[in-house]
């Protein structure tokens, strides 16, 4: 019914941040998870494509959200106390996505 890429590929999207907020930001891993969802937002930019889906797309340096110089502003986003988690969640979003190119 469901290929193990899109077990794998959804997985890392709902799964494995809701294990990562809970296990690395236990206080405040409620707002942590919502912050992993949020950061799905930067797939708006799949709207910019035509087709806005093709599964056998890769989204790195595919869709401007998904480049590795968004890639790059969301490291330094690291650095700053108000925006280190959402930075990581959006790299992990990338890191998620670039496996997906690879399954």
């Amino acid at each position: 019914m469901f290929s193990a890429k899109f077990i794998i590929h959804y997985g890392l999207h709902f799964a494995a941040p809701f294990f990562i907020a809970y296990f690395l930001f236990r206080e405040n891993w409620k707002k942590v998870y919502l912050i992993f969802l949020a950061s799905m937002l930067i797939d708006l930019d799949h709207l910019l494509a035509t087709p806005i889906f093709d599964s056998n797309r890769c989204s790195i340096n595919f869709h401007p959200l998904h480049t590795y110089y968004a890639a790059g502003i969301y490291v330094i986003g690291l650095f700053f106390k108000k925006t280190h988690i959402l930075a990581f969640a959006l790299l992990f979003h990338l890191l998620t996505d670039f496996i997906d190119c690879y399954l």
